[in-house]
């Protein structure tokens, strides 16, 4: 996006806010919405901060028929000394790039897409929750918005960023959630959209949720879709495993999203001087791991949760229990030091969070 010039429209009437014990994920949004667009040989232009609202677009919008969005997750922190805080925006603004050019989406301008989240933040900062374990939850994406129905890129695209705020994700603190490996349905293929944030993703994953839920679990382990034997991600987390001492995650491989709370993991987990390694993990190391008692812990890793410790898997009609099903000491070290990190409670040896308002 260049020429940032950023026009400012206040809303005439500011929603209720809901007690934060009544906040349910993504479903409250804040009073503004930031959108710029875009039109091949113009760029992007038009930046604006609007009162939140309905959008309109042509039924034959590019969109709804070939499917060109892509999206990102982040958040915003409030502390008790007032300052807000943000945890490695850049890399989500770089991971939207990288998924604009595999769905042939035009590139964005990473500092001035920062720079339109920060002023969407300023106009809207009473919104962000204050209690612990709470936060705001932010939504950049883009569509394809040419009125055309013919299999090709967009020639116009609509970009914004619409912001929730979110209560705590573990009301009564972390706790170990039920998986059921998935055997039937893939989630992605390397050379396929795995590696990018776009909607597709999601849609395709849904069949096998509907059939965890049935059964009562929380989310599906998906296996590789040509193998259909090497672990890649956990519902729509990256997932880890302590064996024997090592923490061990998929290696990314053009099918596996290449998680920002994920790469924090690492970074942490090598910071600390614990064994981390990125490879292929197939589900019967998985099993035979558990079968010698050298399964130590599992968790996913994502935005939402942080770190969502995994209690018990399902296989192929067989069941092994993680850790007694309980919270790992590591899966709680982790949280406790990721989640302090971005409250600002803990030192960030890294620079990781982005203060937009110390003084």
């Amino acid at each position: 996006m260049s020429n940032l010039n950023i026009q400012i429209t206040l809303s005439e009437k500011k929603k209720d806010k809901l007690p934060t014990d009544q906040l349910v994920f993504g479903t409250t949004f804040t009073d503004h919405m930031f959108i710029a667009d875009y039109i091949e040989g113009k760029g992007w232009h038009n930046h604006r901060v609007v009162p939140y609202a309905p959008i309109t677009l042509e039924p034959s919008a590019t969109i709804f028929h070939y499917g060109q969005t892509i999206f990102e997750g982040m958040k915003a922190y409030l502390s008790e000394d007032g300052v807000v805080r943000l945890f490695r925006p850049d890399q989500n603004m770089k991971r939207m790039n990288h998924s604009a050019d595999r769905l042939s989406m035009p590139q964005i301008d990473e500092n001035h897409a920062l720079e339109a989240l920060v002023e969407l933040i300023k106009v809207d900062k009473e919104w962000i929750p204050k209690d612990p374990g709470t936060s705001l939850y932010i939504r950049p994406f883009m569509i394809a918005t040419e009125p055309h129905l013919g299999v090709s890129a967009s020639k116009s695209y609509t970009y914004m960023i619409i912001m929730s705020p979110v209560g705590s994700y573990y009301e009564e603190g972390i706790h170990p959630v039920k998986i059921l490996v998935e055997s039937e349905y893939v989630r992605a293929v390397a050379g396929g959209t795995g590696n990018a944030k776009t909607a597709g993703n999601y849609a395709s994953s849904l069949k096998a949720q509907e059939v965890a839920d049935r059964e009562g679990y929380s989310q599906v382990l998906w296996l590789d879709g040509i193998e259909r034997k090497y672990i890649e991600e956990v519902g729509s987390m990256n997932v880890f495993f302590k064996i024997d001492g090592e923490v061990v995650t998929p290696a990314l491989n053009g099918s596996i999203l290449d998680g920002i709370t994920r790469k924090s993991i690492i970074d942490l987990l090598k910071h600390w001087s614990v064994p981390v390694v990125e490879r292929r993990v197939s589900i019967d190391e998985i099993r035979e791991a558990h079968r010698t008692g050298k399964l130590d812990e599992a968790f996913g890793t994502g935005t939402a949760a942080v770190i969502s410790p995994i209690g018990e898997f399902r296989y192929q009609g067989e069941l092994f229990y993680v850790n007694n099903g309980e919270t790992g000491e590591l899966s709680a070290k982790l949280y406790d030091a990721l989640t302090g990190i971005q409250k600002g409670t803990q030192e960030d040896p890294f620079g990781w969070v982005v203060e937009l308002n110390k003084k």
